[in-house]
């Protein structure tokens, strides 16, 4: 393999170890903690993905490698200076929380002290992505990757050492994380510092929010439709519900670890097809891979109560409900990606952010109706129903992308099959919801699922070995 594809290779599977980590570190958690505490170390986390957006501008992602490429003869001098800028505004942000922190504990659900533990991982952590991403951006992958493992797996054992011989058990779990993160990346700060030697740099500094303000908007509506629900569930409802949610949906999305790899694999084929000009074949190899997809989630819903059982226990069983609408989220999260990357061979981009923000925007409105009227299990329906209007506006807008671009004007997925599948899976979801007291149904279409996997196997493999060959033909 060549240097990028073995880089891309191994961050697949460093993404796969690290979710694997943290996935079975669940049922130790969930057994530990209370409801309560699980709920509100979920709030904690989610706060947190939101407020690094704001005290950091995301300047570690596009922004970052851009700049890369512009100053290349002071990349130490550069990456010191968006640290320095990282660092700025983590501590005018926290100024401002100190400023009045009885309102911001109204605001976000947590006392001083959790806080002062975001803190803390919101003015390290950029560091660690900034020294992460000049590595990706060189193929670096080993240390990365090595890097990565090694604080995943120190975090939750740390953290699992820590809460099981404390008596405040929250606050274990969640300094425990802080500090092997900030220990680690405030390594790394120095290093930068160090080797950098500039905090500020106006060029740079410029550079850099002239870049990264305009994405706002897009990063926080990528956060919003996977992070508010749990957020509006623990102001509406409670934190003991925000855990439930939880601990269904992070159950639920396993599956994006597949997909994600899917959609990896699936990028420089239908670059590579578009460019030259031989977009038939993009079709042929979709749709048995959207099938595919498909097939996982009624698995991954059929088999909810058990996984339930496994992962969380026997007092998260009522959260069985939330999986079937968020695992045909997953599927209906895989076509827009398919129809976004054709969008960004154009750069299409504004398109994308557009459609995103649409989409949190009804999401949130959708939760705060949903959670009001139904309670915590509504924000599955209401995560389904945005995903599904999400892939719907991003199939319009690349169907108009491709009659501008390409010569021949049929479309380079077969969406009418696509949405029928899409169509059966949500009738799936609707049975899967009414048979879980009916093992005797549920296990059988849990048959035919698998079956159908297994008797298409050779057609799938045969699919999957067919786009790798024609992407690096």
């Amino acid at each position: 393999m060549s240097t990028p594809v073995k880089a891309a290779f191994w961050y697949t599977i460093c993404n796969v170890l690290n979710k694997g980590v943290a996935l079975l570190s669940t049922p130790i958690f969930t057994r530990i903690l209370t409801e309560e505490q699980y709920g509100t170390f979920a709030i904690f986390q989610s706060w947190y993905s939101i407020l690094i957006i704001f005290t950091s501008l995301n300047i570690f992602l596009a922004g970052y490698k851009k700049g890369l490429l512009l100053y290349k003869d002071d990349i130490a001098g550069f990456t010191s200076s968006q640290l320095g800028l990282t660092a700025a505004l983590t501590v005018g942000f926290f100024v401002i929380y100190l400023m009045s922190p009885n309102f911001w504990r109204n605001v976000f659900g947590l006392n001083p002290s959790l806080m002062v533990a975001m803190f803390i991982e919101l003015f390290t952590m950029p560091a660690l992505e900034l020294w992460m991403a000049k590595e990706q951006f060189e193929y670096k992958y080993k240390k990365t990757v090595a890097v990565s493992v090694l604080l995943s797996v120190f975090c939750i054992g740390i953290a699992v050492v820590a809460v099981m011989y404390n008596s405040h058990k929250l606050e274990a779990r969640v300094y425990s994380d802080v500090i092997v993160k900030a220990t680690i990346a405030g390594s790394i700060m120095f290093l930068i510092y160090s080797h950098g030697k500039k905090f500020y740099k106006k060029e740079y500094w410029k550079f850099s929010l002239n870049f990264n303000i305009p994405l706002i908007p897009h990063y926080l509506s990528n956060y919003v439709l996977s992070q508010s629900d749990r957020l509006m569930i623990g102001k509406m409802v409670g934190t003991a519900e925000a855990a439930f949610y939880s601990v269904a949906y992070s159950i639920a999305t396993m599956m994006i670890l597949v997909t994600s790899a899917v959609n990896n694999a699936l990028t420089p084929y239908i670059y590579k097809s578009i460019n030259e000009n031989n977009t038939k074949k993009i079709k042929k190899n979709m749709t048995p891979i959207m099938l595919f997809i498909a097939i996982l989630s009624i698995i991954s819903m059929a088999f909810a109560p058990e996984i339930i059982l496994v992962f969380a226990g026997r007092k998260y069983l009522d959260a069985v409900y939330v999986i079937p609408p968020v695992s045909a989220s997953v599927y209906f999260i895989f076509v827009y990606s398919m129809y976004s990357t054709i969008e960004y061979y154009y750069q299409k981009t504004k398109h994308i952010a557009i459609a995103t923000s649409l989409s949190a925007s009804l999401n949130l409105l959708l939760n705060y109706c949903g959670i009001k009227l139904f309670g915590y299990i509504a924000a599955g329906y209401t995560t389904l129903i945005c995903y599904v209007i999400l892939a719907l506006i991003h199939y319009v807008l690349t169907k108009k992308i491709i009659e501008n671009n390409l010569s021949e004007t049929s479309e380079l997925y077969d969406s009418h099959i696509i949405f029928l599948i899409g169509i059966g899976l949500i009738l799936i979801m609707i049975l899967m919801t009414m048979t879980y007291k009916l093992y005797v149904i549920r296990y059988a279409i849990i048959v035919a699922a698998l079956s159908g996997i297994y008797l298409t196997r050779g057609f799938l493999i045969d699919v999957l070995l067919r786009t790798h060959n024609d992407s690096n033909e």
